[in-house]
């Protein structure tokens, strides 16, 4: 952890490679990229190690969502840099000609990066990777809560990558803090909604512009389908709740949503999916993480032991403290009021809400903070329609859970409490991007007029061009057209 003259005197060393020059060139932003691909790849058993060890995920979810994103950004980013990179030329009215326009995108400056403890390889790299391949330089902040990613970040990301435009500063919330303190020209946050509304306090004030990627309690409808896809839906459903972080992130399943009848085939079919995936011992689970450290897990054993909810457990409810593992549990109409409905759960507990009509979830979901993604299991496609035109999420998803994220080129980020801003492919290099608009007239052609007053001709002139009408420029400037009177 580096003191308050380290923390500057880093940030100051940035700010003079930004102003050297040396990031904006198309090389160096390469070369870092294809740098991020060897650290990866020339380490990936570690990673493996250290994944297993901090939040006990199994290699095949450490590559799913940690290694195996991070190899396809960085892929996707170095395909298309140059396009990104390139000028985009567009049309200009007829009044500006004759003259040429383009839109230069240009790297903002001094970016800050603060991940999240859940997904702490990818959520610190995927970020970097658009900030790098805008061109910037940047200070990673990892989470304190997975200590040992953080420290392999710190140690190996400036063997691998150009230390004076890339630093990892380590810390607790003592020098997140401190790091909220100085002037940015970009902060990207992933977390809490209340440290969210922090980093955009402490923006505030050097109006400093931000991307927040927060959470929500992301709802699932459950409509009414056939057999045979129901039990394709229970296992996404399955996969989205408890096989990414053991629920413990984002765009997780926070709850279902289906109707009173439905409700018992839904969760005989998600007991069958739970047992087949990841067992029916908490002492012997298999292919799930565990509880991120001692805190969460208290907090979500608190969340069950309220004596309401825990009336309402169907499946599961059972606790490893030893080795902070809490079974996948399922758990029918909580009451509303309590803390597991008005709070993301952030672990992996199901609550499922019965409704007489599946189309009063609309009312419902619209009742909370818009989520971060929404997910529907539907077949009815005017059903589809109101739940785009009437619901606002970050996301939509038909028929599948979680999916949305490895898709590059649709943006990921929040709406509302969710967050805001948004990036993955070419949107990260938006995100770290600023778009110039630039304009370059010709001395050519200047305007004279034959009918004078000169104001009653340049306004019939901007009268013409205005409203298209090339006939009328034409004669007005060969002069058998006169100009109105003002």
């Amino acid at each position: 952890m580096e003191d308050d003259h380290g923390m500057r005197r880093s940030v100051e060393e940035l700010r003079q490679t930004f102003k050297s020059g040396k990031t904006r060139g198309v090389d160096w932003r390469k070369s870092q990229l294809r740098a991020i691909l060897r650290l990866i790849e020339e380490n990936k058993d570690n990673l493996y190690q250290l994944l297993q060890s901090e939040l006990g995920k199994h290699p095949v979810e450490s590559y799913r969502d940690e290694i195996g994103i991070v190899k396809k950004s960085v892929d996707l980013a170095l395909s298309c840099i140059d396009q990104w990179m390139s000028p985009k030329k567009g049309w200009l009215p007829l009044l500006f000609l004759p003259a040429s326009r383009k839109l230069l995108s240009e790297p903002l400056g001094v970016v800050l990066i603060i991940g999240s403890w859940n997904f702490p390889i990818s959520l610190i790299l995927d970020p970097l990777i658009g900030a790098i391949s805008a061109g910037n330089t940047v200070v990673l902040k990892p989470s304190e809560l997975a200590p040992n990613c953080s420290s392999f970040l710190a140690k190996l990301l400036r063997i691998y990558l150009d230390s004076n435009a890339i630093k990892v500063i380590e810390g607790g919330r003592e020098v997140s803090n401190q790091l909220l303190q100085y002037k940015w020209d970009k902060i990207f946050f992933t977390g809490s909604v209340k440290v969210g509304k922090l980093v955009m306090a402490a923006a505030a004030n050097h109006l400093t512009p931000v991307t927040l990627e927060l959470g929500g309690k992301c709802p699932a409808i459950f409509d009414s389908l056939p057999n045979a896809d129901i039990k394709v839906a229970t296992k996404r459903v399955a996969s989205g709740k408890w096989g990414a972080c053991c629920g413990q992130a984002c765009i997780g399943v926070d709850y279902m949503l289906v109707e009173q009848k439905f409700a018992t085939t839904l969760i005989e079919e998600l007991k069958k999916t739970i047992k087949t995936f990841y067992g029916d011992d908490v002492r012997n689970l298999k292919n799930m993480s565990k509880i991120i450290n001692k805190f969460h897990f208290d907090r979500l054993r608190n969340l069950l032991e309220d004596p309401a909810v825990a009336n309402c457990i169907v499946y599961g409810g059972s606790f490893d403290e030893k080795n902070l593992i809490i079974e996948p549990t399922i758990l029918l109409d909580p009451p509303l009021d309590a803390e597991i409905m008005n709070e993301e759960i952030f672990g992996p507990l199901l609550p499922i809400i019965t409704l007489d009509n599946i189309k009063d979830s609309i009312e419902f979901i619209n009742s909370k903070s818009k989520p971060l993604a929404l997910y529907a299991f539907t077949k009815n496609e005017n059903f589809k329609k109101q739940i785009l035109t009437e619901t606002s999420s970050g996301s939509v998803t038909f028929n599948d859970t979680m999916i949305q994220f490895a898709c590059d080129d649709l943006p990921f980020g929040g709406v509302g409490q969710s967050g805001f801003g948004r990036y993955h492919g070419k949107y990260s290099f938006d995100a770290f991007s600023h778009e110039k608009a630039v304009l370059e007239r010709s001395f050519y052609f200047e305007l004279e007029p034959r009918h004078p007053p000169w104001n009653n001709f340049k306004l019939e002139f901007l009268r013409l061009a205005y409203n298209y009408d090339y006939v009328g420029l034409v004669l007005l400037l060969l002069g058998l057209k006169k100009p109105l009177s003002s």
